[in-house]
């Protein structure tokens, strides 16, 4: 559609002055963000929490963990605290359709059951297929007919094109913007000594 490509970049560049302050609130509005979908995430395990809690890590990564991040966007993609930082960021760039259609997928992929599998096909497809989909992805005629086409004997394969697709526009446009991003430099940061290291 018509859609912006680099939706952020809108607003004009502020006095000096401001900077600092601005700064604060980008970080503030992130980290509120990010405490956000960190909840959604961990209430979607709360079932498997019996097993799985020990290893759900939600704390503030270190700098060396977050400087990972930028070997490789599948570094990022696979820690549960550097995902929910990516989608914050998307949410403020206004393309988080990429990463939840993203992760939409990746659930998908798991799916046993075929009835599971052509009802959640259905649901992604209204969701961000279709034209006029709620949360729609920005991917060619060719591809969504292809998706339609295949909805009536739904695969596991019936999203992989559009899935990678989406997976190169995130790592080649807003990936290298979030390792630029205030919040990304501050988590690298090494952390003067405070409460958080005195556990050690």
């Amino acid at each position: 559609g018509g859609r912006m490509e680099r939706g952020g970049r809108r607003c004009s560049e502020p006095e000096e002055a401001d900077k600092g302050r601005m700064k604060r609130t980008i970080i503030k509005d992130w980290k509120t963000r990010l405490s956000y979908f960190l909840q959604n995430s961990s209430s979607s395990n709360k079932r498997k929490s019996k097993k799985a809690g020990k290893h759900l890590n939600y704390f503030r990564p270190s700098p060396e963990e977050a400087q990972l991040w930028s070997e490789a966007f599948d570094e990022l993609l696979a820690n549960k605290y550097g995902l929910a930082a990516f989608r914050a960021f998307l949410k403020s760039e206004f393309c988080e359709e990429n990463i939840e259609f993203w992760l939409a997928c990746e659930d998908f992929k798991k799916t046993k059951s075929p009835q599971k599998l052509t009802s959640k096909a259905k649901k992604i497809y209204n969701d961000f297929i279709e034209k006029e989909a709620p949360k729609e992805i920005n991917i060619d005629f060719q591809t969504k007919n292809m998706i339609a086409q295949n909805l009536q004997e739904a695969t596991h394969t019936c999203f992989s094109a559009a899935q990678k697709r989406v997976y190169s526009l995130m790592e080649n446009n807003s990936y290298p913007r979030f390792l630029e991003s205030e919040f990304y430099q501050e988590l690298c940061k090494k952390a003067p000594i405070s409460r958080a290291t005195q556990g050690t």
